[in-house]
């Protein structure tokens, strides 16, 4: 950290992975300078929709943020408060910082509670170093486990409650510009996609000529069309309209055999198999109708993910598929890569969406995605579309893989600057107190 000084004087720490630390620092443990507080095994009688509180279960802490989209409330047992620290003991061992209000634990996860501010924000910044440190000697483990006592026994190194202080604001201050600094990058990947989705959703309805004649479409959120083009719904720009099978799949997957392709690898447009399922070759030629070939149009249809779309490329010809539609174009009016890219802008997303059935459990069906109908360019003009897309797509790339490499970069100096802080191989009290 060469923007810091260290500590005039070192002692041994008595800690390996720590080494040396100031010389007036103290090697204390958890236990010795926190109340821990359990989590508590909720049974179904102790659920409370009504008049109860928050229950925070370990499936809602990721990294140091807390998603309560899981959230169930609870008649109070173990209840934790703000400022408080939780510890999820199973997995990746996350840590994260409290401050919604009063709310229950459920087990397998413990709460830390001191008596300072100051205390309780070092504990928040050194904690996931040393328990970083454990998650990464039980990697190969099948099953990684803390306890509360485990925890207890957690030895952090710290200065006087002066210092501690000090290197709280210090770290509350940097971490928050360095956060921002991430954030910005964030806003601009999102608005990176918008304009993404702005300039495919422009080219597959309006065309690639500024001055090209236009007329109405007659269609729904499609609006005016290009006056050459024609409009025609999927069923007569599919050879084949179909799905893969749709039952249970507990008795046909099989450890290798032929590649089984479900919504889950369905992404960004792509069919992203991950070598997870497979069916019997027997099998799979009995539902033949499902056998995927080149520049086939998937559409996922039920589940989260229902609408999501991806072209088939020559390296899942032969595949089988699970509970997706399959659209075979004809080639001499479609390409499958200007379909799928149809069914991806915005006006194709709308439509799709607008067709789902379900509700909480969204579902498309083939007799409805037959008749969307779709702005159709010549073949010609569909592959100088395609061309420039690539293109485009490219330089968007490009310049959000730029974003997430500074993302990482200011990711990475953030835990530096954390980890040098809390264990002492810089002496930030100085600076602690500029503005």
């Amino acid at each position: 950290m060469p923007n810091y000084r260290p500590y005039p004087d070192y002692q041994p720490s008595g800690i390996d992975w720590l080494g040396n630390i100031p010389q007036h620092w103290q090697v204390k443990r958890v236990k010795d300078i926190a109340e821990i507080v359990n989590g508590y095994p909720f049974d179904s009688e102790k659920f409370d929709t009504d008049n109860g509180i928050p229950l925070i279960r370990i499936r809602n802490i990721f990294g140091e943020n807390i998603d309560l989209f899981w959230n169930q409330k609870a008649i109070p047992d173990a209840e934790i408060k703000n400022d408080d620290i939780l510890i999820g003991m199973d997995g990746d061992f996350n840590v994260a910082w409290w401050n919604r209000g009063y709310a229950m634990l459920n087990q397998r996860i413990c709460a830390i509670r001191t008596n300072t501010h100051a205390n309780q924000k070092l504990l928040f910044y050194f904690l996931p170093l040393q328990l970083k440190r454990i998650n990464d000697l039980t990697y190969s483990t099948t099953v990684k486990h803390l306890s509360s006592i485990d925890v207890g026994k957690i030895r952090i190194a710290l200065p006087d409650a002066n210092e501690q202080q000090q290197i709280a604001a210090f770290l509350d201050r940097e971490t928050a510009k360095i956060d921002q600094l991430i954030a910005k990058q964030q806003q601009l990947i999102e608005l990176l996609k918008e304009k993404r989705q702005a300039v495919i959703s422009h080219a597959v309805t309006k065309g690639l000529n500024p001055d090209v004649k236009m007329q109405p479409s007659g269609v729904e959120w499609l609006g005016d069309v290009p006056e050459h083009w024609d409009i025609r719904s999927v069923s007569r720009l599919s050879s084949k309209i179909t799905n893969g099978y749709v039952g249970p799949t507990r008795d046909i997957l099989v450890s290798t055999g032929v590649p089984y392709v479900q919504a889950t690898h369905i992404k960004n447009g792509k069919v992203n198999f991950d070598d997870a399922y497979f069916v019997r070759e027997a099998w799979s030629n009995s539902h033949a109708k499902s056998i995927l070939k080149e520049g086939d149009v998937l559409i996922v249809q039920t589940g989260a993910g229902t609408g999501d779309v991806g072209i088939v490329t020559k390296d899942e010809e032969g595949f089988n598929c699970h509970a997706l539609i399959i659209l075979q174009p004809i080639n001499e009016v479609i390409s499958g890569e200007f379909l799928s890219t149809s069914l991806q802008s915005q006006y194709g997303y709308s439509v799709l969406y607008s067709i789902r059935t379900g509700g909480m459990h969204p579902h498309l069906n083939c007799g409805e995605v037959q008749y969307v109908k779709l702005p159709i360019p010549s073949r010609v003009e569909q592959d100088a579309i395609i061309q420039y897309l690539r293109t485009q797509n490219e330089k968007f790339d490009v310049l959000m893989e730029k974003a997430q490499r500074q993302i990482g970069l200011l990711r990475e100096r953030r835990a530096a600057l954390i980890s040098a802080a809390v264990t002492g191989k810089i002496d930030v009290r100085e600076v602690a107190l500029l503005a």
